[in-house]
């Protein structure tokens, strides 16, 4: 169905079996290798003025796209996907927040409600120049990857992180103690906006022939995100129950499969809450800078899979090892960096065929890698 990934529907089945708390013939894993410089493809020269030029030039973001899911090794379930990306802060562009553009992957917006008395101006623009250029991005590259590589959605994040952006993280904070209705308010709002978004850009991917996806590249024919609330590391279990685990809860339940994105140790706080939504299907969990080690977190993978969710256990290539002693194959979704070769990626994919072998499970077709 897309030619760079021949194996396609065998990754599909996998995934399936992951949502679903299953496994075929191995636990789900992504990563990728380099190919041999001979066979890579030039990436498209940039000759922008600027950082937000680069940005916001659909056609050469897709040819970029085209170029670099080329010029690697698409392993194991690793999928090609390409997704229109102008940070994680556009749906806050979408309120009037201006959007400023790095030159290092980065985005970020300037807060624009700095009166609760204001509330009423701060509304979704459907004429947004930002909705605009992601409607552009998206089909740009739905054109240029037909047949070849999945069209993702962008990164949205609605709810607390779409608040604290419009407000101000220190604000909002505030706010909860000072102006709770006029948060709970504003969240309810946004969450129909948010809805009402990730309908549109569902129909128009599906009817273009992809699956859903976004910048966790898991896929499902049917909704599929990742819900989060990053600002979360600043509220207490109280807060952050009263103000925002409805809205995460009404998001898992919007959605067909959910992987919760849960954001540092400060979050971890929250982890019992979130996996007591009975309708989210997993949760990864990023340690971030400073905290890295696979050992540091088993007891957090080990909680996740206890609770009956499927976990995404992000990793170094050397602690592959460690990974396979610690936890079950079951349910567990690797992302592996570091794989220095295709030779070594094959390898990987033995050992996990391996380490499922002792667990019960139906039989499948050997794995096409």
């Amino acid at each position: 169905m897309f030619t760079f990934k021949p194996d396609y529907e065998q990754v599909k089945a996998r995934m399936e079996a992951f949502w679903e708390g299953e496994i075929i013939d191995r636990p789900l894993a992504q990563f990728v290798a380099p190919k041999p410089p001979e066979e890579c493809v030039p990436e498209p020269v940039s000759g922008h003025a600027s950082a937000a030029d680069r940005w916001m030039d659909a056609a050469y973001q897709a040819e970029l796209a085209l170029a670099r899911l080329q010029n690697v090794e698409l392993m194991a379930d690793t999928l090609p996907i390409a997704w229109p990306n102008l940070g994680p802060e556009i749906f806050s562009a979408f309120y009037g927040c201006a959007l400023h553009f790095g030159d290092y992957g980065t985005s970020w917006t300037d807060p624009v409600l700095h009166d609760w008395a204001e509330a009423d101006l701060v509304r979704f623009d459907p004429h947004s120049p930002y909705l605009a250029k992601l409607h552009e991005m998206t089909d740009a590259l739905i054109a240029v990857g037909r047949d070849k590589f999945i069209v993702g959605m962008t990164d949205w994040h609605p709810g607390g992180d779409w608040l604290a952006a419009i407000r101000d993280p220190q604000n909002l904070a505030m706010d909860m103690i000072m102006h709770p209705d006029e948060v709970k308010g504003m969240l309810d709002m946004a969450e129909r906006d948010y809805m009402a978004l990730y309908d549109l850009f569902y129909a128009k991917l599906r009817a273009a022939g992809n699956p859903i996806t976004s910048w966790l590249t898991l896929i499902s024919d049917g909704k599929y995100y990742i819900p989060s609330n990053d600002f979360s590391c600043m509220v207490s279990n109280r807060m952050f129950r009263e103000f925002f685990l409805p809205g995460i809860i009404r998001e898992c339940q919007f959605l067909d499969r959910s992987i919760y994105h849960l954001d540092g140790p400060g979050a971890l706080q929250h982890i019992d809450d979130i996996l007591a939504i009975p309708e989210l299907g997993a949760m990864q969990w990023v340690f971030g800078a400073g905290n890295e080690g696979f050992h540091r977190w088993v007891h957090v993978y080990q909680r996740i899979l206890a609770a009956g969710k499927g976990a995404q256990v992000m990793i170094d290539y050397p602690e592959l090892d460690d990974v396979i002693a610690a936890l079950p194959a079951k349910g567990v979704y690797l992302a592996i960096s570091g794989v220095p070769s295709k030779e070594a990626g094959l390898d990987i994919i033995k050992k996990l065929e391996r380490w499922a072998a002792g667990n019960i499970f139906p039989a499948a077709a050997p794995s096409q890698g």
